[in-house]
């Protein structure tokens, strides 16, 4: 009887053996175990919101599909609102928003990834090559109706302003303190881009967009010009060096904190990796 009872043990610790080979607990010398890895990043993430960072945000969005091939990133403007919106109500994964979060969007996750200025502009050939505080609020208010009154030619200038829920246009107004309802704008537009192609065709134009923007089209043979506000220039080095009074942060937001597939692509547009992309887009990356 004893001897049945050993003879037992001695097959069910070796099945017991061979059942945790095969589920890989344990191998035999002559079979290396094999590493377990997770899966790569896969998915779709949706990106909405300030046509001034879009741009940026899809071309960290190429870079990072490179990385993780089963990865794509959609990235649609609209509007800094509409990114605050659709992050909101679940209608993004992220969003963008080109300026200083408000105290009403303290419930939402920002993430700075870039700074940026807003910079007026003219067509290239205009004469006039600055303008005060003053004279820019006397022309957005409609006191200042032509640019011979500015030290430019006897033509009438063409108000460009930017449309409700426009970051641009947030940060312009609250620089100049101004309401919108007090600006008399001939052309309402919407993104930069939109804002560079108004001016390049009316000479007597006079708008404001993103610095980024406008210093890599003008580097395009676009004929435009940007105006240097209280006495500095207007470019990316003086965004950097914190000289140039019109400065905003670029954030992508979320709306409970990120994880997977949002978090790895919030952490990579935050790292030094993507440096080289901020500077060719012409914006300022936060730490060099």
């Amino acid at each position: 009887m004893y001897r049945f009872i050993h003879l037992y043990r001695l097959r069910m610790c070796a099945s017991l053996a061979a059942f945790l080979v095969v589920a890989g607990f344990g191998t035999p010398e002559s079979a290396p175990a094999q590493t377990i890895t997770a899966d790569p990043l896969s998915g779709k993430l949706v990106i909405t919101g300030a046509s001034t960072l879009a741009p940026l945000i899809a071309e960290i969005g190429k870079r990072f599909e490179s990385i993780y091939p089963k990865v794509r990133v959609d990235v649609q403007t609209g509007g800094s609102s509409r990114g605050v919106a659709d992050a909101r109500q679940g209608l993004a994964d992220i969003g963008m928003v080109s300026r200083a979060m408000k105290d009403d969007e303290k419930d939402l996750r920002a993430f700075p990834v870039a700074r940026d200025g807003v910079g007026i502009i003219v067509y290239k050939e205009n004469p006039v090559q600055v303008l005060t505080d003053e004279q820019v609020v006397a022309i957005y208010t409609g006191k200042i109706t032509n640019w011979k009154d500015v030290g430019g030619k006897d033509a009438p200038i063409t108000v460009v302003n930017k449309a409700e829920g426009r970051s641009t246009l947030e940060v312009f107004l609250h620089y100049f303190k101004m309401k919108n309802t007090d600006v008399k704008a001939q052309i309402v537009i919407g993104d930069n881009e939109q804002g560079v192609k108004t001016v390049a065709g009316n000479r007597h134009a006079i708008g404001y967009v993103s610095i980024g923007t406008a210093e890599y089209d003008e580097l395009q043979g676009v004929p435009i010009k940007l105006l240097s506000v209280g006495g500095v220039t207007a470019s990316t080095e003086t965004v950097r060096n914190g000289t140039f009074p019109i400065s905003r942060p670029l954030h992508v937001i979320t709306r409970t904190p990120p994880v997977g597939l949002a978090k790895a692509f919030i952490d990579y547009a935050q790292s030094k990796a993507v440096h080289d992309i901020i500077k060719q887009q012409y914006f300022v990356p936060l730490v060099d």
